[in-house]
């Protein structure tokens, strides 16, 4: 019997950054510190509460920053220099808090060392792991139990998931195989009755099942299933997991079975938390509003003539629908006819629109419809009624998205790049089911921290 083959999984792999990154800091400045007799650095690592401190700016500051995106990790150009704006900003952020740091010391020397042991300890760090840690020599082998005519869109659906992913073999009992016509010749076919025995042999880790039909597994399937004492998952789990998506094209109309909702959907303490929130910032972001009319009306006046927002059906919860209020980003008279996509090209947005769309500066004023209660700050952005009426005829489980306020800003929106189109909306969908199952404070947090990326890089739509 051949050795067990180590692999890491993607929770895995970002828990070894995390943690590794708090060891990586905490040595170099202990080491540096009491070597060089740096006060300061001394300081940042024997009190706690300053460590912790330290550790909390950069956990969060990375986390803007994308230190922990797996694909931005084994990327040495990405990730150099995302440490390199992590690590700036998060050392000025400590020197400037108040008690919860040291104080700067008068030989200002240790200010700058104190940085660049941080920057070096992380970047030497993340090199060893972009160069080792994601090679092939920790790829997770796994086996796939499917219908042959499933074949192409399931492998290719997992391996581009995740890199270190492969399926070195399937399980089909068909005796119409034509395996040098079918997708993936270099896929063994195997029988039921080897499965245990190849399992062990090719240091598989884990079985995917992706037979919608029950009735399809055997008995002698089973019972090499069980056999091989390794972990059995179902496709859409596997999907799941990797993607933070539901995968709502694989699933049958029994849906709850794979969708409990969120126990923060119905929880009155969770839900008055987040409302009281979302008025404090919609104050906040109704004061900046007020701070930017001045500016994009002097520009639209100059550049785009018409008026300064523009309203727009929308539908929300429970389906009901209501009024959005935005910044006008587009030529008036955008739409004399019917309700069409924003394209990528799209020449009805003004150049200054572009800007602002980027920036997520247009959105501004719906802080209005958080305050009446039509929107949240956080969940799946709202579509227009005839949109909905076509998404919903061609894509299952569309409506489910309406049994929450629809958001500012989304789980879809900081994980998609999207245009608006029917494949998108289909992406987006997905991610919006994700965050109505999972959704939680920490989700939020996360889905906050993420939308200040997309506005730091211009992500935008």
């Amino acid at each position: 019997m051949t050795k067990n083959k180590i692999h890491f999984e993607i929770s895995e792999r970002k828990m070894i950054l995390h943690i590794v990154d708090f060891f990586c800091v905490f040595i170099a400045l202990y080491n540096v510190g009491y070597f060089f007799d740096l006060v300061y650095l001394k300081a940042s690592v024997s009190n706690l509460i300053y460590l912790m401190v330290l550790i909390l700016y950069l956990k969060v500051i990375g986390t803007i920053f994308e230190l922990y995106i797996l694909e931005a990790a084994s990327n040495e150009f990405v990730v150099t220099r995302n440490t390199i704006l992590t690590v700036t900003t998060t050392v000025l952020v400590y020197f400037l808090t108040p008690v919860y740091s040291p104080e700067l010391p008068k030989n200002r020397l240790q200010i700058l060392v104190f940085l660049l042991v941080i920057l070096f300890s992380l970047i030497l760090w993340r090199i060893f792991y972009a160069r080792f840690l994601v090679s092939k020599r920790f790829q997770q082998n796994a086996l796939l139990i499917c219908d042959e005519d499933q074949l192409e869109e399931l492998v290719l659906g997992l391996e581009n998931l995740d890199s270190h992913y492969k399926i070195i073999a399937y399980v089909s009992d068909s005796k119409n195989k034509n395996l040098e016509n079918s997708f993936h010749s270099k896929i063994r076919c195997i029988i039921s009755a080897d499965l245990s025995t190849f399992v062990k042999e090719k240091n598989i880790t884990e079985i995917v099942v992706a037979i919608q039909k029950p009735d399809c597994i055997t008995a002698e399937l089973l019972q090499q299933l069980l056999e091989s004492r390794i972990v059995i998952r179902e496709y859409s789990q596997v999907y799941e997991a990797k993607t933070q998506r539901i995968p709502v094209q694989y699933l049958g109309r029994d849906f709850y079975r794979f969708f409990p909702f969120s126990r923060s959907n119905q929880n009155p303490l969770y839900l008055l938390i987040v409302r009281v929130l979302e008025v404090f910032f919609s104050v906040i972001g109704l004061l900046i509003t007020l701070l930017l009319i001045p500016i994009i009306f002097l520009v639209n006046s100059i550049a785009n003539k018409g008026s300064l927002f523009y309203t727009q059906e929308r539908v929300g919860k429970d389906g009901v629908v209501f009024k959005i209020l935005k910044f006008r980003t587009m030529i008036e008279d955008a739409e004399l006819e019917n309700a069409i996509f924003a394209t990528a090209q799209d020449q009805r947005i003004t150049s200054f629109g572009k800007f602002m769309r980027k920036t997520r500066m247009d959105e501004f004023p719906q802080f209005v419809n958080i305050l009446k209660g039509e929107m949240a700050v956080i969940g799946p952005r709202p579509e227009r009624p005839s949109f909905v009426k076509e998404f919903a005829k061609r894509m299952p489980f569309y409506e489910i998205r309406h049994i929450i306020k629809p958001g500012l800003t989304g789980w879809a929106q900081v994980n998609y790049n999207y245009r608006d189109s029917l494949e998108g909306s289909l992406i987006k969908l997905q991610y919006d089911l994700y965050y109505i199952k999972h959704r939680s404070f920490y989700l939020d947090f996360n889905i906050s921290l993420k939308t200040i990326t997309t506005i730091l890089f211009y992500r935008g739509k």
